[in-house]
């Protein structure tokens, strides 16, 4: 499945603002990089795939529309999936990129 353009297109307002931003073809959809970090895609499996705090996984996967992501059968801490049903609005969106950016702002930049 080919990530959702137009999702990929409401990512892109929203960190049209943020110093440092890349785009990137990965994991199957387009990820917004900052400083070199993932923090969110528009996931070719659809929905949105995110970076966050590892600490904080387990309980924002308690929110709804929100999955783990799994690589090999092992639950990732610090990645989110959330699906398109949670995306619906401009806020709900807007809630799961801050996450996302915020995190990826965190941590060191990469060559």
């Amino acid at each position: 499945m080919a990530y959702d353009e137009d999702l990929a297109d409401r990512i892109r307002e929203l960190v049209a603002g943020e110093p440092g931003v890349t785009e990137k073809r990965m994991f199957g959809g387009l990820a917004f990089l900052i400083k070199g970090n993932m923090s969110v895609s528009a996931s070719g499996q659809g929905g949105l795939l995110l970076r966050v705090d590892p600490a904080q996984t387990d309980a924002l996967l308690r929110k709804p529309h929100a999955h783990p992501v799994e690589m090999r059968g092992v639950e990732m801490q610090g990645w989110i999936r959330v699906g398109m049903e949670g995306l619906q609005t401009k806020r709900e969106l807007e809630r799961w990129v801050a996450l996302g950016t915020s995190y990826a702002r965190s941590l060191p930049g990469k060559r």
